[in-house]
């Protein structure tokens, strides 16, 4: 598997030992997605594509061998197993909103920390809110969707263990989407802060 991101750095040569490249993006940044694509497919390379671009305007983005359309937890699995096996379909879409509870913690020691200036940790999917100039509920849905404080304390202490100790950026569709969950969560992240000093901005 090849990260896009690196590709800007690396050149063309870094591509001979991908088996595939995976493409993530956001609507602003389809121009930058096309070339990644059009230059892994001149290397002779499969390419997944998945994310809000993708997702949004599959049509745009020419030379993609794979889609993956929604939220991935659920399909993934299905995409991998068929690409495995050979079988691997052009589109797999989500039929589902996730449980986030179910989503599996990031693998840290597949990062390189030198190639990044914040770690990102999700928290949330989803807005009650449906706000002309925003997308979110088209893309996530309107019942905010949240991590547990156990999960998060868990996604952080993972992320402290694996020797991050810069900024972490709280990914979410709107934080106090669901303040319940929020006015819980913020004095146990406050308490696991404090104990061990402070790591994270």
């Amino acid at each position: 598997l090849f990260p896009y991101t690196t590709l800007f750095r690396s050149g063309e040569a870094d591509l001979a030992w991908a088996d595939v490249v995976l493409v993530s993006a956001m609507l602003v940044q389809a121009p930058s997605a096309r070339d990644i694509i059009a230059r892994a497919k001149a290397a002779g390379k499969r390419v997944v594509a998945g994310g809000p671009a993708f997702s949004d305007q599959p049509g745009r983005f020419p030379g993609v061998d794979h889609f993956i359309l929604g939220e991935a937890e659920d399909i993934l699995p299905t995409f991998l197993e068929d690409l495995q096996h050979g079988r691997a379909r052009p589109v797999y879409e989500a039929a589902l909103r996730p449980d986030l509870g179910a989503t599996p913690p990031p693998l840290w020691e597949l990062v390189n920390f030198k190639d990044y200036v914040s770690m990102s940790v999700q928290y949330s999917r989803g807005c009650p809110f449906d706000c002309e100039f925003c997308g979110i509920v088209a893309m996530n849905g309107r019942r905010p969707r949240v991590k547990s404080p156990q999960q998060m304390l868990g996604e952080l202490q993972s992320l402290y263990d694996a020797g991050w100790r810069d900024t972490v950026f709280i990914v979410d569709d709107n934080f106090i989407g669901n303040l319940v969950h929020v006015k819980e969560f913020l004095p146990l992240l406050a308490a696991w802060q404090k104990k061990l000093g402070y790591p994270y901005k």
